[in-house]
């Protein structure tokens, strides 16, 4: 398995049965594909779908159908096409049980950044900031670090999402939950030791006892 799919793997584990999920552009999208027989969630995209299903076969992609980032998707019975007023609604009024989102950096304070890098084109902030503001869970997705850069650091040095600490850092090397007291090493990835992940991240990292390996879904 490749990183991505070791996060996707894992991230699937945290989404239960009748959950209303939002899954983010990229990585995030991978988590619908391996999911428990036995989940059965309605998967949200802001653009005003509720009940994403897999991406369709070759040549039957429906140009009106995608997802938030433009991707064609299908829909599962008894999915519902809503306006964007009621689809943000939804978020900000607290209905969403769980986003995951990719990141660019997290901090110590659990801080989130992952909408612009400066000096760099930006296509819009899209729903990133509604949903780690209003989302009930926040799962953030992500490769541990960048061309070897730590991405889990002491202080986020890209522009925030929002000032909310997020429910839970997933990462090929790792899971940590970011907590009052700081982030606290929850899982190892597979075949990662406690000092590689610590090599791998510039932030201070709580270890309480014998850390465990994932569980992939």
């Amino acid at each position: 398995m490749d990183a991505k799919e070791i996060i996707a793997r894992r991230v699937s584990c945290e989404v239960k049965t009748d959950m209303l999920v939002n899954l983010g552009i990229g990585l995030p999208s991978l988590v619908a594909n391996y999911l428990p027989e036995d989940v059965d969630v309605f998967f949200q995209a802001e653009n005003g779908v509720i009940g994403l299903g897999a991406r369709p076969p070759e040549g039957m992609e429906d140009p009106d159908l995608t997802d938030a980032g433009g991707s064609f998707v299908t829909a599962v019975p008894g999915a519902a096409s809503i306006d964007s007023a009621m689809s943000f609604g939804l978020i900000r009024g607290g209905h969403l049980d769980m986003t995951v989102l990719g990141g660019l950096q997290v901090d110590e304070r659990g801080y989130l950044a992952n909408w612009m890098v400066p000096g760099k084109m930006v296509p819009g902030m899209g729903g990133a900031m509604d949903l780690v503001a209003g989302a009930k869970r926040v799962i953030v997705a992500m490769v541990h670090t960048a061309k070897g850069n730590p991405k889990i650091i002491p202080e986020c040095t890209l522009p925030l999402t929002a000032a909310r600490r997020v429910s839970l850092i997933v990462t090929e090397m790792a899971v940590i939950e970011p907590t009052e007291a700081g982030l606290v090493l929850r899982e190892l990835g597979p075949g990662v030791t406690l000092e590689q992940v610590r090599e791998a991240t510039t932030a201070k990292l709580i270890v309480e006892g014998e850390v465990p390996e994932m569980t992939l879904c």
